[in-house]
């Protein structure tokens, strides 16, 4: 008599077509990204800091050729330049937001503009604490 032989061999459920499922061969690939979108006052702020770079680095001469580029009046790219005006820990906190599942964002460009045009970085933190508060009820 032989002894048993046991094979050991990876598959998954994949979806096809209207949610049938079917049988695949290997591991289940792992998914791209975590669920969600990163909040528009995040990606702006990163946007910002990239502008600034590429003005620091002599690739454009000015916020006027930058707008002038991204198609966008001089007006709302100083709106997104004034992010960096910000406290650097309120920019961190914008930054690691938590992605939005569904629905609008919890913060708004428009919310952040008066803070971000008050100098005082203490004063700037006790009005975004005053808003987070606001708006995470």
């Amino acid at each position: 008599m032989s002894e048993p032989l046991t094979v050991e061999y990876s598959v998954h459920f994949g979806i096809k077509t209207k949610g049938r499922k079917v049988l695949q061969d290997g591991e289940q690939p792992s998914l791209p990204c975590e669920p969600g979108r990163v909040p528009r006052v995040a990606r702006l702020l990163a946007l910002a800091h990239r502008f600034e770079g590429l003005i620091k680095d002599g690739v454009v001469e000015d916020y006027a050729d930058l707008a002038r580029l991204g198609k966008v009046s001089r007006a709302r790219l100083s709106q997104i330049m004034n992010l960096l005006l910000l406290a650097p820990a309120i920019q961190e906190e914008l930054l690691f937001l938590p992605r939005t599942l569904r629905g609008r964002d919890a913060v708004k460009l428009a919310d952040l503009q008066p803070i971000a045009l008050t100098m005082d970085w203490r004063r700037q933190k006790r009005l975004w604490e005053q808003l987070r508060d606001i708006r995470q009820r």
